[in-house]
């Protein structure tokens, strides 16, 4: 008697193929996370690394630099001797958030309001006089966080998070003299 050889049937093959892709779809859907929660991770640490890197160069150039943070995002200034006022840099250019998410600062233990910026209607060219342009110029720049030549930030916390929650989020903080770390936040709910 002969015996018949075993195997799958071509159906039976195509069902279990079917069957692992929706478990590893699944899988990666579970653990992916989300997106708000990536970016706001990668939006702390960039803020953080931002910061260390302006406090080195700060202390290298001996330069003060300075960010201006608002309702909408950040800008990097740096504090001109010459014009005695804080100027943008021109390399870095301002740096939005998404709409959805929302920036809380603290200088040394107080919270600060931030709004909307203003639109700035300097006169670059200098082709008023000396009068009209004063009138025109919309206010100074000034920074909440300063970053010294010699090595000082302003103790801050910034935290970053989702407009509709309370709760959680990613915190940028530094004391003064180390540089700033980007830390989860939990959820206080």
């Amino acid at each position: 008697m002969r015996q018949r050889a075993r195997a799958f049937t071509l159906i039976e093959l195509l069902v279990v193929i079917v069957l692992l892709g929706i478990l590893v779809s699944v899988a990666v859907l579970s653990v992916g996370g989300s997106s708000g929660s990536r970016e706001l991770r990668d939006e702390a640490r960039r803020l953080a690394a931002l910061i260390g890197v302006l406090s080195d160069e700060a202390v290298l150039d001996s330069r003060e630099y300075g960010l201006l943070v608002n309702s909408e995002g950040y800008r990097v200034l740096r504090y001109d001797e010459v014009a005695t006022r804080w100027l943008e840099v021109e390399r870095r250019k301002v740096h939005k958030v998404p709409e959805w998410m929302r920036l809380d600062l603290e200088l040394d233990g107080t919270p600060l309001e931030l709004v909307a910026p203003t639109q700035r209607e300097d006169d670059r060219a200098g082709l008023s006089g000396d009068g009209e342009r004063t009138a025109r110029r919309a206010p100074r720049l000034e920074p909440q966080l300063l970053i010294l030549s010699s090595g000082e930030l302003s103790p801050f916390s910034l935290r970053l998070s989702e407009r509709q929650q309370r709760g959680g989020g990613w915190l940028v903080t530094s004391d003064g003299f180390r540089l700033p770390e980007a830390r989860v936040v939990e959820d206080r709910r």
